[in-house]
């Protein structure tokens, strides 16, 4: 099936602006206030604003992203709409024409102008009247490619404060005010150490949501929205047939373990894998399964809960170290290592890798990450000096580790666990600090199946 799907980008002069709020607000409120479902994006590598994008649509959010992916697979997968959606709503990163390259081929500009998306610009009014008007100019002229559906002003103090801000705007520029936003505490996401709270850890979400909903439908003019959206004709997302699954993995699925793209997730099930739920702090021993995938997560916010379920560490170091094929990202590695230190409280973990972690007040790891296979590399099909996009962020780092071990990849872009070191090999389990995400530069779900399916015939 084709039609005509229409599409709105949501980014911002900065970050911190507001537009993940409004963002979620208007996913809400389009959904109750207009019966209009609709299918959220996020640009970049990203796992907690999905979470939040895709509870207040009810509908998976999936990432575009210039660093894994290539122009066409954005393009693709941006087409991917349920049937009965008519409407693709994407959420930026940082500013809109911010990137990592300097030519902003990676920026949010770019990815609006790709899959033909008209902008929505979230204006953080604060402290701002008139000196709205030559901002927003400077936008317009800084891009004439771009297609423009308006403006939201938010965090705006008041009717005077409002009237001077849209007066300016429409004084001085052609750009359309789509809505109002006042300051108000709910519109606002809880935060913690390493940024905002995942959705489904928080238990107030949905609640928070629809009050977010509420508050854009009181400040935003749904309909005018909806008239600006626009885009290219689309097909209709057509799910493949998922084979008869001939392997089980587990994969840790918590309040502790959480950061799953949600195409990699499909891309099990269509390779033919049932992926099995594992409640890491729950479950008291590990499900008959032919692999395991911990992703990562908050394991320092559950340390305690997750040292205390001494069962499930007896039955994870047990059978890993009889050689199931384990892969685990970030938290995973943490959850795996001898012990986790933060807040000066240190925690017994699984126990498998010979290090022990600790957080620090300090990234250790953040940003792209590029890296290239080495001849230890365990999973087939991935010869020595492939390369592979990546990106990571950590608070936590590894000490004390075994000097004698091998590693799976070389970093060529970023920090890894050690001395440009990434991918612990021990046995049949494969760790890192690095994220993956399956797309056509690195088909990583496809060979990690390959190798647990390879074992599990053996």
């Amino acid at each position: 099936m084709t039609g005509s799907t229409r599409r709105l980008y949501i980014s911002a002069t900065r970050k911190s602006s507001g537009k993940t709020c409004i963002a979620i607000g208007l996913l809400r409120a389009l959904w109750k206030q207009c019966d209009i479902r609709t299918q959220p994006f996020k640009k970049g590598p990203d796992y907690i604003d999905p979470d939040w994008l895709g509870l207040a649509a009810e509908r998976l959010c999936f990432n575009l992203d210039f660093n894994t992916q290539n122009p066409e697979e954005i393009r693709q997968l941006s087409d991917r709409i349920l049937d009965g959606d008519s409407l693709a709503l994407i959420e930026g990163t940082k500013g809109l024409f911010d990137g990592v390259s300097e030519d902003g081929s990676d920026s949010n500009a770019a990815l609006a102008k790709l899959i033909q998306a008209p902008v929505v610009l979230v204006l953080d009014c604060e402290g701002m009247t008139r000196g709205i008007a030559p901002l927003v100019q400077g936008y317009q002229q800084f891009d004439s490619e771009l297609q423009w559906a308006g403006a939201i002003l938010n965090r705006t103090g008041g009717s005077r404060h409002e009237a001077k801000l849209v007066q300016a705007l429409e004084q001085h520029t052609d750009l359309p005010v789509l809505g109002v936003v006042g300051n108000s505490s709910e519109m606002q996401l809880p935060e913690r150490h390493l940024g905002l709270i995942t959705a489904s850890e928080y238990e107030e979400a949905d609640t928070l949501i629809e009050a977010m909903g509420r508050c854009i439908a009181d400040g935003v003019d749904l309909g005018r929205v909806l008239e600006q959206a626009d885009g290219p004709e689309a097909s209709t997302r057509v799910c493949p047939e998922t084979p008869a699954p001939d392997i089980r993995i587990g994969y840790a699925r918590d309040s502790a373990f959480g950061f799953y793209y949600a195409d990699d997730v499909e891309q099990f099930q269509q390779l033919g894998t049932e992926l099995i739920p594992l409640e890491t702090m729950r479950d008291r021993k590990l499900p008959e399964v032919d692999g395991l995938w911990i992703g990562g997560g908050f394991p320092e916010t559950h340390a305690a809960q997750l040292a205390a379920n001494t069962h499930l560490k007896d039955a994870l170091r047990e059978r890993i170290n009889a050689g199931l094929p384990t892969y685990a990202e970030c938290g995973g590695l943490m959850y795996l290592s001898r012990s986790l230190t933060w807040q000066s409280e240190t925690h017994e973990m699984v126990g498998i890798i010979p290090g022990d972690c600790v957080m620090d007040e300090r990234p250790q790891g953040r940003g792209l990450a590029q890296l290239e296979a080495t001849a230890d590399f365990p999973w087939p099909g991935v010869p020595a000096g492939t390369v592979s996009p990546a990106h990571e962020f950590h608070y936590s780092r590894m000490e004390n580790l075994d000097p004698n071990l091998k590693w799976g990849w070389n970093v060529r872009r970023g920090v890894g666990i050690v001395d440009g070191k990434d991918g612990l090999v021990l046995g049949n389990l494969f760790a890192s600090y690095t994220h993956l995400r399956h797309t056509q530069r690195f088909e990583w779900v496809r060979w990690f199946v390959q190798f647990v399916r390879e074992h599990a015939r053996q």
